[in-house]
């Protein structure tokens, strides 16, 4: 709390707020008078520990908020009057009240319309968790994106040009970037992710546990996939028949796999508070209906025959344990965690 009010009363209210705490001392409360007698390298260090300051002028907020940004940290500002402008125009955030002054307004970033501070806590919580659900989108993306790199690519050392055709291409580039999209940009906002801790300014949006997701499951879809290829070839001849069954592989394992992307930095079973997006259901129903019906019509223009139903049961079993694999091991975290 940075306020131009008395020692007692902002120590007060910091109190009530729950930020002063019985063990606190003085170390953790300054006045503005103090704070500009310190040298830079004195007031870097007290900036860190000041949880209070009383008697606060324009200058010493604006001191306070470049010494906690040259020590790497994202600073937030809160304020309603004249004098709260020059902080909340150098803040990385600046908030102001929508009862407060047009100069406050003017040097923000977001205007708290209720002057609630509650609202700050749901711009945070909805923040994070479209930032999550972004991150979900690359992950799945770029793990198709790896496997059909690759799959193109070997094709051809192992005898089949094209294991997938270019109208095949174009039906798996709409499933993985309008979609999937909808499906994993649409995700509510959950109350958990507020116990996440905050993300690094320099953070790049792809963490190291998502590149590991991103290549164990690349490769493992890669192995199958491949294999699968190498089998189909083994009489030396591959039939439309065969590669139908390959299209069709391929897509499910992706299908899958967008229910582990639900679940993505959580250990919360894909299914969980499913019914809260029901669009991630409808175009999840949607991709498989439209891939039964290319692949039973599709004809020449996919380079598609229709499957046989038992061959649709193995290959809907058969892929599914992508989903189990990520199910299991959601459920083992989850137990650690409760240990």
């Amino acid at each position: 709390i940075v306020t131009g009010d008395t020692s007692a009363t902002a120590v007060e209210i910091a109190r009530q707020a729950g930020l002063w705490q019985e063990g606190d001392n003085e170390e953790n409360y300054i006045t503005g008078v103090e704070f500009e007698h310190l040298s830079d390298k004195e007031a870097a260090v007290a900036a860190m520990k000041i949880k209070v300051m009383s008697r606060a002028r324009p200058t010493d907020k604006m001191r306070l908020v470049r010494l906690l940004q040259e020590q790497g940290q994202v600073v937030a500002v809160t304020g309603d009057g004249t004098n709260d402008a020059p902080a909340l125009n150098y803040a990385d955030v600046g908030l102001s009240m929508g009862s407060g002054t047009a100069v406050a307004k003017e040097a923000s970033d977001i205007i708290l319309l209720d002057d609630s501070f509650s609202s700050v806590t749901t711009a945070v919580r909805w923040g994070r968790s479209i930032y999550l659900n972004i991150q979900k989108f690359i992950w799945f993306q770029l793990t198709i994106n790896l496997v059909a790199l690759v799959t193109a690519l070997t094709g051809p050392f192992i005898g089949i040009e094209l294991p997938l055709t270019v109208t095949q291409m174009l039906w798996v580039n709409l499933i993985m970037d309008t979609f999937a999209a909808l499906a994993l940009a649409s995700e509510p906002s959950y109350p958990e992710v507020m116990k996440n801790k905050p993300r690094g300014v320099n953070d790049f949006i792809i963490t190291k546990s998502m590149f590991r997701g991103i290549l164990s499951w690349g490769l493992i879809f890669l192995a199958v996939l491949i294999s699968l290829l190498v089998w189909f070839k083994w009489d030396g001849n591959i039939s439309t028949y065969e590669l139908s069954l390959f299209f069709t592989v391929f897509v499910m394992l992706q299908f899958w796999n967008m229910f582990n992307a639900r679940s993505l930095s959580s250990t919360k079973s894909a299914f969980s508070s499913l019914s809260a997006n029901k669009y991630f259901i409808l175009i999840a129903l949607l991709i498989v209906a439209l891939q039964f019906i290319i692949i039973e019509t599709g004809g020449k223009f996919f380079r598609t025959e229709p499957i046989r139903a038992i061959d649709w049961v193995y290959i809907i079993a058969g892929t599914s344990i992508v989903l189990w694999v990520g199910e299991l091991r959601r459920y083992i975290l989850r137990r650690g965690a409760c240990k």
